[in-house]
């Protein structure tokens, strides 16, 4: 794979060593897989041991062996840092040290399973908030994530194996990785681990085999991982060749601006403008046009607005909530785009019928007619 993908060619541990002390935030090395069982955890103790022979200091806050025993013989000679005990519904549960480690400071940490929801009660409520503590704090972690806990592949990963995958780590994740790591394994190669007992315990192997490690999920998802990463390895090198001047950046700023109503496919279009965004490394925009004309916001309204907010936190987008008031929404959405000096619009599919648009109006022709070099993406309910 990695002559085929030349720039995902991984570092030697001694390269890792000479890039882990050049500044003060610790860094992240990330593995990924297209689906549990390539072998992630396995590969992450193996250099772990060929980083420890080198005199730096590696410990293991957490790392999930799920039973696999090639993966715990791994463990030998690596010290573990305690984890954390939490008393929930009268039950004592197991959760990542994060207050050690930071205590303990050793150059690199292993934390695995990075998309973890934590057990209420601790500090942060996913587990990818607790490696962002601890890299703020100057140690380098090592950990792993499947692509299906991608969020703005969550879409995709749910049209492909039937699945809504309900643990998910935001985009910037995979950003901030200072080095991303893609462990591929041939479909047949993963049935042949899943038969062999090695994914799952043995009452799990039929269902499995049968949903989501199907042949057609796994050889779309291997798809997927492929192209993700080696977009995510292109997008930063993109990114730092970009040239700013007095003025900003060289060359023509794309702006995107995602238009969400109430409808199904909201968090959807969100995700679609993300990912267009970030191909083109452009700022991304969510707009909401207010039109209750009672003056009032309901709840079900509000509880969808605060969903749209978090997902803008995520894409580290600016959210737009616009008043309805005395312009048609056409005209709102075309003077936010004139005001951010937006370059692409998208919008989901009119819910109006032909007639309505023969009586009302399309809101695209509106849009179009009242705007200048704005390109317009009309996303479909099953596109988006």
């Amino acid at each position: 794979m990695y002559d085929e993908y030349p720039h995902l060619k991984r570092k030697t541990p001694e390269e890792f060593l000479q890039e882990i002390y050049q500044d003060e935030k610790g860094k992240l090395k990330l593995f990924v897989g297209a689906a549990p069982g390539v072998g992630k955890s396995y590969r992450i103790l193996l250099e772990a041991h060929d980083i420890k022979k080198q005199g730096v200091d590696i410990v293991i806050g957490l790392i999930e062996t799920h039973g696999r025993k090639e993966t715990a013989d791994r463990i030998k000679n690596l010290e573990i840092i305690p984890k954390k005990i939490i008393e929930y519904k009268d039950k004592k549960l197991e959760e990542l040290n994060v207050e050690m480690i930071i205590e303990r400071r050793p150059d690199v940490v292993i934390i695995d399973e990075l998309a973890h929801t934590n057990v209420p009660g601790s500090k942060n409520k996913k587990r990818y908030m607790d490696v962002e503590e601890i890299l703020d704090a100057g140690i380098n972690v090592v950990s792993a994530v499947n692509i299906q806990h991608i969020e703005s592949v969550h879409d995709i990963v749910q049209h492909i194996t039937g699945v809504a995958v309900r643990e998910r780590i935001p985009d910037r994740i995979l950003e901030i990785a200072h080095e991303v790591i893609l462990i591929d394994v041939t479909p047949e190669m993963l049935r042949q681990r899943l038969i062999e007992g090695k994914i799952y315990a043995q009452e799990k192997i039929d269902q499995a085999l049968n949903n989501f490690f199907t042949k057609n999920n796994l050889g779309a998802l291997r798809e997927l991982s492929l192209r993700e990463i080696a977009d995510d390895v292109d997008e930063k090198l993109l990114k730092s060749d970009i040239v700013f001047t007095d003025s900003g950046p060289t060359g023509v700023a794309e702006k995107i601006l995602v238009c969400v109503q109430y409808g199904p496919s909201a968090e959807k279009l969100i995700r679609r403008g993300w990912r267009i965004a970030n191909r083109l490394n452009a700022e991304l925009y969510v707009l909401n046009v207010w039109i209750d004309h009672r003056g009032n916001i309901s709840q079900e309204q509000r509880k969808r607005i605060r969903v749209w907010k978090k997902l803008a936190v995520e894409f580290n987008a600016k959210f737009i909530l616009e008043r309805f008031r005395q312009r048609k929404i056409p005209q709102v959405i075309t003077d936010v785009a004139k005001e951010h000096h937006i370059t692409q619009i998208i919008l989901g599919q009119s819910a109006r019928t032909r007639w309505e648009e023969i009586i009302k109006g399309s809101i695209v022709n509106s849009i179009m007619r009242n705007s200048k070099n704005i390109d317009i993406h009309i996303v479909s309910e099953e596109q988006s």
